[in-house]
């Protein structure tokens, strides 16, 4: 249940760093870790209190750093019951990373290249150090990262070319660099479930909220970790 604990504080906590990140971005990832840390207070205690939209924001904020904690409490048990105790921890960094990046995405339209890339690289340590190798065609599981990252990186890119004109925002930047760090944890035989998992759930999403564009970054949150506890 500790697994869960853990889960349910960086839950509680996605929307202030959301929030955060929505007021500083771009930025280097000292800058940000430092406003992560110390946050500029831009607005005096007093107007808050007295404001009544600011208190309807206060307590919109506090359901959804609720509802971000049962989701990421939730994840968290998961991961520790379908991974063992060495690879768990792992796991728990991607699904948290995720999940931040999904709130970001949907607030901002961004995903952040200081979440992104370090996330790239963890997918490649993560299959260099905790993976066992692969038998088949004597390829290792950090090879089969690094072609995972590699397919997830240039199959959206030769995608996006096809429709670039009818859509030239199909694909952006930060979804792409996305698609490569998910690529580097599934590995290469994943990719093309993930491109379309996503696809499809992003499809859903647009009918549901009856739109024609939004955030692709959380449908591609979503097939990731549909893929993770599939392969468990």
């Amino acid at each position: 249940m500790i697994y869960a604990f853990y889960g349910l504080i960086f839950g509680f906590l996605i929307p202030y760093m959301a929030r955060r990140f929505s007021k500083f971005m771009p930025a280097t990832p000292g800058y940000a870790l430092y406003h992560l840390v110390w946050p500029v207070k831009r607005v005096k205690k007093e107007k808050r209190a007295q404001s009544a939209e600011y208190q309807r924001l206060v307590r919109q904020y506090l359901m959804r750093s609720v509802g971000w904690a049962i989701i990421s409490a939730a994840l968290s048990y998961a991961a520790y019951s379908c991974f063992d105790g060495i690879n768990v921890w792992w796991l728990l960094v991607l699904i948290w990373i995720l999940l931040l990046l999904y709130e970001i995405d949907e607030r901002m339209l961004l995903l952040p290249d200081i979440l992104t890339v370090p996330l790239l690289i963890l997918g490649f340590m993560f299959a260099a150090i905790a993976m066992p190798d692969v038998d088949y065609y004597s390829i290792s599981a950090a090879h089969l990262s690094a072609l995972g990252a590699a397919a997830g990186y240039v199959l959206p890119v030769l995608a996006s070319l096809l429709i670039i004109r009818k859509y030239p925002e199909a694909f952006g930047g930060g979804d792409i660099k996305l698609l490569a760090a998910s690529g580097a944890w599934l590995g290469l035989g994943a990719v093309p479930y993930l491109i379309l998992i996503s696809c499809v759930v992003f499809g859903a999403f647009m009918l549901i909220r009856r739109q024609r564009a939004g955030a692709f970054g959380p449908a591609i949150v979503i097939a990731t970790l549909i893929l993770v506890f599939f392969n468990a």
